[in-house]
């Protein structure tokens, strides 16, 4: 493993930063997705002792143990600059290397990072790689690096409260570790049963602690990573990048302000190689915003000035107006009607940017949903889910067992961004959003 950290893939991941723009918000959120994966690497091994102690010398299968700590250790080695921004830039240009989990498979099987991994044995490297790939655990080790009381969002959750400062997201972690015991679900298709798995389940004491631990998870995501000015400033990035790449594949690369050289540039032409990911990270977008900021294109030169001086897109919280304008309650019933004045006012915003088409796009739209807990999904398998055991031995899902958690309403958001002095597209979004409360309020 140490062999792995020592690769130019792995110390990339030090100038990619674990929570991109936060740091506009919170000064302190520069922290690296190197640091991240350290701080994986180490929870994963705090779990695997336990795996070790819980199935006891003669079950506890050493290969097995290997290759999911190995996969706690590169399981983000494919991210991009800015991460999450960077990949809604692929999914938009249809550019695949943009896509970290595809990046990472790639590394893992491949190169530098697969031949000091197949220092444990020739096909080691793929099945990290198989492990990473799985849409959901399917063992007790495999569920170490990816379910939902795994090793990463363990340390992210611990981590990220850290580094922002907010007082949101305390977690009782040396409790949680000591009340985690190996546990047998049921295993089956079609909801036939062919046999018992083992996993993690956690005591009848940490019931509260695994309720913390759930909601301060939650917490971060309206606290810190869908914080308005962050994704604020994501959504100019991804307009920034998405404006660059169109230019350079059409030929328009001077008007980028943008030598030919430039690793943007040689990703623009060559999308679709390993070696051309590689040499991108923050500090290259950092570095070329003074390039970007003399450019011949105008909507570069904007979107460029103002990530460079955070003179981002004034936010009109479209969810949250309409909640306070209809004056409901907080019972599902008004929250779907909340959800459905947000639907007609997102598909009239929809068509009033195709008819009102630029170069620097006038509103930009985010929306996003966070469930709190997703309860069994037989597509994720029977190890994704955190189980409770009772006084009784019986082992019950936590958003069965607590009613703290199966209450919990998912968090929506539906926001635009919009240029400070760009009164007509204000205009339009205020009468919109007050004509569809209007149709929407009872007589």
């Amino acid at each position: 493993m140490w062999k792995v950290i020592e690769t130019r893939p792995f110390q990339r991941l030090r100038r990619i930063k674990q929570l991109g723009f936060s740091d506009f918000v919170y000064p302190g959120a520069t922290h690296s997705r190197f640091a991240h994966s350290i701080g994986v690497f180490h929870t994963a091994r705090q779990l695997m002792q336990i795996i070790q102690v819980g199935l006891g010398t003669e079950k506890y299968e050493e290969s097995r143990a290997r290759e999911a700590l190995a996969a706690a250790l590169v399981h983000d080695i494919g991210h991009g600059p800015f991460s999450h921004a960077f990949e809604e830039v692929g999914r938009r240009l249809g550019l695949g290397m943009a896509n970290h989990e595809m990046v990472s498979d790639a590394l893992i099987r491949d190169g530098e990072v697969a031949e000091s991994l197949n220092i444990l044995g020739s096909g080691f490297a793929n099945d990290v790689a198989n492990i990473i790939r799985a849409s959901g655990p399917g063992n007790i080790y495999s569920a170490v690096v990816s379910s939902q009381f795994d090793a990463d969002r363990l340390d992210y959750i611990r981590r990220d409260r850290l580094m922002t400062g907010t007082q949101l997201g305390g977690i009782d972690f040396e409790w949680l570790i000591s009340n985690i015991e190996i546990g047998k679900v049921s295993s089956g298709v079609d909801e036939a049963p062919i046999g018992e798995l083992e996993t993690f389940v956690l005591g009848p004491k940490a019931v509260y602690a695994a309720e913390a631990f759930v909601l301060s998870l939650f917490q971060l995501y309206p606290t810190v990573y869908l914080h308005k000015t962050t994704r604020g400033a994501e959504k100019i990035f991804i307009e920034l990048l998405v404006r660059i790449f169109s230019l350079i594949q059409d030929g328009s690369l001077t008007s980028t302000g943008l030598p030919g050289r430039h690793p943007l540039a040689r990703f623009a032409k060559k999308p679709s190689h390993i070696d051309s990911i590689l040499p991108l990270d923050d500090t290259v977008i950092a570095g070329a915003l003074t390039l970007l900021a003399d450019a011949k294109d105008s909507a570069i030169r904007d979107f460029a000035l103002r990530l460079r001086e955070r003179k981002l897109y004034k936010c009109i919280d479209i969810r949250q107006r309409v909640s306070r304008e209809l004056n409901l309650d907080d019972s599902a019933i008004s929250m779907k009607a909340v959800d459905r004045v947000c639907a007609v006012v997102k598909e009239k915003v929809d068509d009033w940017l195709s008819c009102n088409g630029a170069d620097i796009p006038r509103i930009l739209p985010d929306e996003a949903v966070r469930e709190p807990y997703k309860q069994v999904q037989e597509s994720k398998g029977p190890l994704n889910q955190i189980r409770i055991k009772t006084p009784t031995g019986e082992l019950v899902d936590l958003g069965k067992r607590s009613e703290v958690v199966a209450a919990i309403q998912p968090f929506k958001l539906y926001r635009v961004y919009l240029r400070e002095n760009d009164n007509k597209a204000r205009q339009f979004i205020d009468e919109t959003l007050m004509k569809e409360v209007r149709n929407a309020a009872p007589s």
